[in-house]
């Protein structure tokens, strides 16, 4: 994910085209011959409020008042319906209006209101429809008795057994036929998960009895017997086939045919594939009685593999003798062995510019056991175009970041140690890492970083999901520009100097808890949370104790020649997620953090603090901008080339506050293809220095001053939904910048009349964070930007 920064000048054209599209939408009748008129409003009478919402779904599509956006996307792209773009208007139709009448009173009588009657009526003007149905309820009706009759014994026991967890059908509730066919299916699957292969919803009725005087129902529920059978067969599975075709779907050549065990034949064309990949996921075995939910499990354990491009639902057989044993036959088709994916990306900010390329190579089936091999490569570099003629500035590269990984990741628990099979809410891995990192930065310093790393991932609900990285080994060394390190130490900046001139070895272990975590694509009312805990160098501190290992001139023990960091950090994301119905959905988020370096080390790792900023955070700050605190970068002095030197450098702190506030809603069902959505948002939140430290001065965590330290920024966004993915552009305001003082913090409303222009506090602002003087007079350097345009693809959180 990137965050991009746009010129004033093309920012105030992407909102001049914005206002242009919705004022050219004003006529929203245009469109609407003199005998024709456009429903816009439906209003309901007389229905209880608790069935009022779930009723105005029962009026036709066709007469839906249209959403406002889909109907001026229609009339600026459509060209009269020769384009699937933005909605048709919803023009009045009596055929139609009479239609919904009869829909909506037959949903009330559905709900208990048997003697309901609805009638409409149609209000026209200037073109505008408004469409009037009125409800007469009458008396609600209630369940007085309710008796079952089953034919079969052991059927009639499972469904007495079961019913209570389940049943809305109960001796004076309201009767309602919804709650009817829910009990229906429930008690379908609950016979398809106990051997009923052979049982059909079809066997279930209900029969009811109404008295209309006294406005009760008497239900009477009868499970029939198969056609000349005395009892509904149970059935167990028997074989199990399972066939793997060529990627290309074809059957046809040699293949590799192994007779498993007892149960499993395998047979693959592909010639790709061990047997228990794809058997340690049947989770149908020979004897047990056919489960319908088994079935499905085998289905997505299957799919969530990643190698397998078509996995169908298995295929069950009766044999031919009485013995009521099912044969399975899953057939299979695989993804191509080996992907490769290129990405780019373009930001500019202002006079600076750059791209990030990257590179993902896969290898979905590795040693035959659905392991899959991802070597990744990236490679971002950021240029500057300013030239203000001091040493270590001007124009060209300013920094570039070398990334390359390599991760081996099996589908299993992989360790000394036995573990039963994980797989039933999701598939467990282990992944083999190891990556390596080169930064450099022009004028300041060049950081090397090497990472390796083993992880478990496993469900033990669906809900809950664990991830555990017992081994995680660090390696990371710094070299600081000579330059650079004199201007840094001359401005008293001794703790920068050792952060990000170190070389540290560690070694430690992570542990991540997720809850929720699949519900995030769904608009139901939930809590979400991740839980992370990163602990380094204990065990290295006890065995260097042992073994009395030198120390260094700090006074830091050392392994190998090297310091060892020894630290704790951890991490909560918590989010609250409320559904306002249809696609419109609130979410709250509350992201802090801290990390506390203790033992052998004084400072955390320069790659575990924490930064702000950026796309998925502070959307009004560029990344790492931030912060710590109320630092302000003008506390640089007025050395040009001390300010040039230090312009990229990053804003970081041991402690992070983070709070999100967003209100998403559908915009239109139809823009060019894409669902687009719109959504508010408020961020808040910093970083801040675990103590005071004098290169960041006000930059260190007091309680009494984290409302004064915090930033504040608002603003508004688009989502085009593709579906597979969601493309976003967020436009974000700085509303209360920390870095200032008492009622100057407030800038969105202090200098509202400088959001597109310069005015005194821009210039002002250029001056005191300058970087040099052009060859007309004029300061040059960062200047001070309100807006910041994020391009993303995902939902922020």
């Amino acid at each position: 994910m990137k965050a991009y920064y746009i010129p004033g000048y093309f920012r105030l054209a992407i909102l001049s085209i914005l206002v242009v599209i919705i004022i050219s939408g004003c006529g929203i009748t245009r469109g609407v011959k003199d005998n024709q008129a456009l429903v816009r409003k439906i209003t309901l009478k007389g229905i209880d409020k608790d069935f009022s919402e779930a009723a105005i779904n029962y009026v036709d599509k066709e007469q839906q008042p249209n959403n406002w956006l889909n109907l001026q996307f229609y009339y600026l792209f459509s060209k009269k319906g020769k384009k699937n773009i933005g909605e048709a208007p919803a023009l009045l139709d009596s055929n139609l209006v009479e239609f919904s009448r009869l829909q909506i009173q037959k949903f009330l009588q559905n709900k208990g209101y048997l003697k309901a009657k609805v009638s409409d009526s149609i209000i026209v003007k200037k073109k505008k429809a408004e469409l009037v149905f009125t409800a007469v309820e009458g008396p609600m009706f209630r369940i007085r008795n309710f008796k079952d009759s089953i034919y079969d014994p052991k059927v009639k026991e499972l469904y007495r057994a079961t019913r209570k967890n389940y049943s809305h059908v109960n001796k004076g509730g309201r009767f309602d036929t919804d709650s009817l066919a829910y009990d229906r299916d429930q008690f379908y699957l609950i016979m398809k998960q106990n051997g009923y292969f052979d049982f059909y919803r079809q066997y279930i009725n209900y029969l009811p009895d109404s008295s209309y005087n006294k406005s009760v129902v008497d239900i009477a529920m009868t499970i029939d017997n198969p056609v000349d059978k005395p009892a509904h067969p149970v059935y167990t599975i028997n074989n199990t086939l399972i066939t793997i075709s060529k990627s290309n779907g074809r059957t046809d050549g040699k293949a590799d045919t192994i007779q498993v065990d007892s149960q499993f034949r395998f047979v693959d064309f592909s010639g790709r594939f061990k047997p228990h990949t794809v058997t340690d996921y049947v989770f149908q075995k020979k004897g047990q009685l056919y489960d319908l939910d088994k079935q499905t499990l085998t289905t997505s354990r299957l799919s969530e593999l990643n190698v397998f491009r078509n996995v169908p639902s298995p295929v069950y057989e009766k044999l031919s003798d009485s013995t009521n044993r099912l044969n399975t036959k899953i057939d299979i088709v695989p993804l191509k062995k080996m992907s490769d994916r290129v990405e780019a990306e373009f930001l500019f900010n202002g006079g600076r510019y750059g791209y990030n390329l990257g590179n993902t190579f896969t290898n979905r089936n590795l040693f035959k056991e659905a392991a899959i091999l991802q070597v990744k490569l990236n490679w971002s570099v950021l240029f500057d175009n300013g030239d203000n003629g001091v040493a270590g500035g001007g124009a060209g590269i300013q920094n570039q970041d070398f990334k390359t990984g390599v991760s081996l990741i099996y589908p299993r628990i992989i360790s000394p140690f036995n573990f039963p099979n994980l797989a039933k809410f999701g598939v467990p891995h282990t992944t083999f890492a190891s990556s390596f990192q080169l930064f450099y930065q022009k004028g300041l310093v060049e950081r090397k970083s090497f990472i390796n790393s083993i992880t478990y991932d496993f469900f033990e609900t669906g809900r809950k999901q664990h991830s555990l990285t017992p081994i995680n080994i660090e390696f990371s060394s710094g070299v600081i520009d000579p330059i650079a390190r004199k201007a840094l130490l001359d401005s008293n900046r001794y703790s920068y100097v050792y952060l990000i001139g170190r070389t540290t070895f560690t070694s430690g272990s992570q542990y991540t808890f997720q809850y929720n975590a699949n519900e995030l694509n769904s608009y139901k009312n939930f809590i979400y949370f991740r839980g992370s805990l990163d602990i380094g160098g204990n065990a290295l501190n006890a065995l260097t104790k042992i073994l009395n290992t030198p120390k260094d001139t700090l006074g830091q023990r050392t392994v190998f020649g090297y310091t060892f960091a020894q630290y704790v950090k951890t991490e909560l994301d918590y989010r609250l997620y409320r559904s306002f119905g249809g696609e419109r959905q609130f979410i709250f988020r509350f992201n802090p953090g801290i990390g506390i370096p203790y033992g052998n080390s004084t400072q955390l790792i320069f790659e575990k603090n924490f930064y702000t900023g950026g796309a998925n955070d502070i959307r009004a700050w560029l990344p790492r901008t931030l912060g710590p605190g109320q630092f302000n970068r003008a506390s640089y002095g007025v050395d040009y080339t001390q300010r040039s030197r230090l312009k990229y450098l990053d804003q970081f702190g041991e402690i992070k506050l983070v709070a999100n506030a967003e209100y998403r809603y559908k915009l239109a069902d139809n823009f060019f293809g894409a669902k687009l959505k719109g959504a508010l948002f408020m961020d808040a939140g910093n970083v801040w220095r675990l103590h005071k430290q004098i290169e960041n001065p006000n930059g260190e965590f007091r309680f009494n001053n984290v409302l004064q330290s915090t930033a504040i920024g608002i603003g508004t966004g688009l989502r085009f939904d593709l579906s597979f993915f969601v493309f976003r552009l967020d436009a974000a305001f700085k509303f209360k910048d920390p870095q200032f003082n008492g009622s100057d913090q407030w800038v969105f409303i202090k200098h509202f009349n400088e959001l597109f222009k310069a005015g005194d506090f821009k210039r002002a602002y250029i001056q005191a964070n300058s970087t040099g003087v052009d060859k007309n007079g004029k300061f040059v350097g960062d200047s001070y930007n309100f807006m910041q345009l994020n391009f993303g693809i995902g939902l922020p959180f």
